[in-house]
């Protein structure tokens, strides 16, 4: 692999018979001629993303849609996703697609970064792990072209295992490429290759429903670990997750470093009551809500404890009431939908004249 040189002069190489142009940022990698790779080589690939981690550049991995779906919605608030990641000044680790979901994550990023740090260069804002194949596809691009780190990876595989190194991973809604990576993510972690660390659902007009019932069923029925996915429904909401892991986790991963899952159900649990307080009041803060809690922990004062508590409880609860609903009524479509087309199927049988 190597590295090109700061402000690299454009480039002409063949990938798969395709003649590119590769203008691109100060840190544009390129793989030399396939070679064989041991797993050492794939897991120094995997530390690189770490070590970087170390240096205080928080680093989340988006997965989402090269697509934009049929609902406006979706692109919208993936937009306003990466708008919010921007302005956390986090970096952006992808897989590269300036379209659909994926694009607008991306343009977000680089829109919220504008705003907030004007005077700070956009220079690895992000970084993108991509195959030869998928590089061919964007000769030229506005977007990409803004991406002063890519890795060019020689199969999926390898482009997955690279990107494991983010420090917490959001899944935006996406077709099947989106769900290959999650449930990759989910078996690194579930069986001990990969540490256990926020993931986020953006569950963006109820999107994961679906999913989310697939996984309460797999886990009820005994073939899989419960994973504490972090379910949020709007940009705001996700902004608010942000903070609690920068606030909340990232603390107590320090004094507990073996209680990563234990920590993570316990912002799932309070993650309600910090969105509820916020929209309460537009002035509080993720921080001022935290502190009071904590405050409140540490008193004396069983009987204020002990209000805290249900107000907690409360706003957990209120929370999973209007997502039921909300899958009630996406179930109710779904059956609805399932007796139209058995309604059709038995029309069709019927003027065979076999009935």
């Amino acid at each position: 692999m190597k590295k090109a040189t700061n402000k690299m002069k454009t480039k002409e190489k063949t990938l798969s018979g395709n003649k590119l142009s590769l203008t691109r940022g100060s840190a544009l990698m390129e793989r030399e001629a396939r070679k064989e790779r041991t797993p050492q080589k794939k897991s120094k690939a995997v530390k690189a993303f770490i070590d970087q981690n170390k240096q205080g550049l928080t680093r989340v991995f988006v997965a989402g849609g090269s697509r934009s779906g049929k609902n406006d919605i979706y692109e919208e608030e993936a937009f306003a996703l990466g708008r919010q990641i921007g302005k956390k000044k986090y970096r952006l680790d992808f897989g590269l697609s300036s379209k659909g979901i994926m694009g607008a994550v991306a343009r977000g990023v680089l829109t919220g970064w504008s705003e907030t740090n004007q005077n700070q260069s956009k220079d690895k804002v992000i970084h993108a792990v991509t195959t030869k194949e998928y590089l061919a596809l964007y000769q030229s691009d506005s977007i990409i072209d803004e991406v002063s780190d890519i890795i060019v990876s020689h199969t999926l595989e390898e482009r997955k295992q690279q990107l494991l190194g983010a420090d917490f991973v959001i899944f935006a809604p996406g077709g099947v490429g989106t769900l290959d990576e999650l449930a990759y993510d989910c078996v690194a972690m579930q069986d001990g290759f990969l540490n256990f660390k926020p993931f986020i659902l953006f569950n963006v007009q109820g999107f994961f429903y679906h999913l989310l019932e697939y996984l309460k069923e797999i886990q009820k029925e005994g073939f899989a670990s419960n994973i504490p996915f972090i379910v949020v429904d709007d940009s705001f909401e996700a902004l608010v997750a942000f903070d609690m892991i920068d606030l909340f986790y990232k603390k107590e991963i320090k004094k507990n470093p073996t209680h990563a899952k234990s920590i993570l159900n316990r912002l799932v649990y309070l993650l309600p009551y910090v969105i509820h307080q916020r929209l309460l009041d537009s002035k509080k803060s993720t921080e001022d809500v935290l502190n009071n809690i904590e405050t409140v922990i540490n008193q004396t004062n069983s009987k204020k404890q002990h209000i805290l508590e249900e107000e907690i409880e409360k706003a957990y609860l209120s929370k999973e009431i209007e997502r039921l609903y909300e899958r009630l009524a996406k179930a109710g479509k779904d059956t609805a939908n399932v007796s139209d087309k058995l309604q059709k199927l038995k029309n069709r049988y019927k003027s065979k004249n076999i009935l």
